[in-house]
């Protein structure tokens, strides 16, 4: 069996990743936002310099799929003049802004989120850890909290903007004019103490955090809306089987409305209140394929020992509400790391099972063949 390789970061536009069907190039709208004319740009430029393939990821962005040595500066050019490139690759890793995709005009979350990220790109020689990231949760009431992050923009119970460590209840309070130099101090003093890759693990292994982020109240804790498919005030949210679409869907969507990306893997197309009829989207709260993760597999990705998708196709009419099915073509899990009610990782000869865990449990129940799996899909949520 070969030896996965765990690379601690993330493909960017300036810095892409090589995986089994081409360069990996993902795109990272400054708040999170894409206008129709980048929409439908991205879309142009997925089918003329990818395979036109387009993935969604935890970190509300997108990932331009199949990209060659030959097609990969044509489609850098044409993401420059969209504005959708960052300066530098350093700055481009240092902008990891996860935004509330419910921000509303005039409350000043997009003001917020464009200022952090502008002053992230400025720090040159400042360096974090590839996957340390900011979430910018301004809304009424915290989405985000489930989303990786290691610092938390939020609101008190009383509405007024807190910074808040991951894995501390308590923050400093900020106004606008504070947010971002105080939520960039916070990520130099995780630096200078010694936090190697997460706020949340740096904090748990005892370091003591600088007194203005211990004295302030807790931020919301209201109950966090599912992210399934639905009308909110700022926009209608569609979903995607396994959080990929093609490059003519996004061009369809741009015909309608700016987009929303968020960590949900899926898209919120901005003050719509009713989706498109489109046939390869999700509109519906109750559809199986939302109960399934499934990363990309064999061959599209190297490190994957089997396919997924297809077996996570014929699998997801099986799963009962109120559970879970992640398919993994491999022990590292990146389609969802966290424990689902049934995880399947792909070994040399079968799938691995594993009950109430995630990919990289350590061990497995028994392991079957895709065929095994077919005969009896119910026998797997007994």
């Amino acid at each position: 069996m070969s030896t996965l390789i765990v690379k601690g970061w993330c493909p960017g536009g300036l810095r892409p990743m090589l995986s089994g069907d081409g360069l990996l190039v993902r795109v990272k709208p400054l708040i999170g936002r894409l206008t129709q004319t980048q929409a439908a740009g991205i879309a142009y430029l997925a089918d003329q310099c990818g395979n036109g393939l387009i993935d969604l990821s935890a970190r509300a962005t997108l990932t331009i799929r199949g990209v060659t040595d030959q097609t990969y500066d044509r489609l850098i050019t044409g993401l420059k003049e969209l504005n959708l490139i960052d300066p530098t690759p350093e700055a481009e890793a240092r902008r990891n802004c996860i935004v509330t995709p419910y921000w509303e005009n005039g409350d000043g979350t997009a003001e917020l989120a464009e200022g952090l990220a502008k002053a992230l790109q400025g720090q040159q020689g400042f360096r974090l850890p590839g996957k340390f990231g900011f979430a910018l949760d301004t809304g009424p009431f915290p989405v985000l909290r489930a989303v990786s992050a290691d610092i938390r923009i939020e609101r008190d119970t009383n509405g007024m903007l807190l910074c808040r460590p991951d894995g501390a209840d308590t923050g400093a309070h900020v106004t606008p004019d504070s947010l971002v130099q105080t939520a960039i101090s916070l990520a130099e003093w995780f630096v200078t103490t010694g936090g190697r890759t997460r706020m949340a693990a740096h904090l748990a292994d005892g370091a003591v955090l600088p007194s203005a982020f211990t004295v302030m109240k807790e931020a919301s804790h209201r109950k966090i809306p599912q992210p399934v498919p639905h009308v909110s005030s700022a926009g209608v949210l569609v979903g995607f089987a396994f959080g990929q679409l093609q490059a003519v869907t996004l061009g369809a969507l741009a015909t309608h409305s700016p987009l929303r990306l968020t960590p949900w893997r899926m898209l919120l197309l901005e003050g719509q209140t009713q989706a498109p009829a489109l046939n390869d989207i999700i509109t519906s709260q109750n559809d199986p394929l939302l109960r399934v993760a499934a990363c990309t597999g064999a061959p599209g990705c190297s490190q994957a020992l089997l396919p997924t998708r297809h077996l996570a196709h014929a699998l997801a009419p099986y799963v009962p509400q109120g559970q879970s099915l992640h398919i993994s073509g491999c022990s590292k899990g990146c389609a969802h790391p966290n424990a689902a009610s049934v995880t399947l990782v792909a070994q040399e000869r079968g799938f691995a099972l594993v009950r109430n865990g995630n990919a990289c449990a350590a061990s497995y129940e028994r392991t079957f063949s895709p065929a095994m799996l077919l005969e009896d899909p119910d026998a797997l949520f007994l």
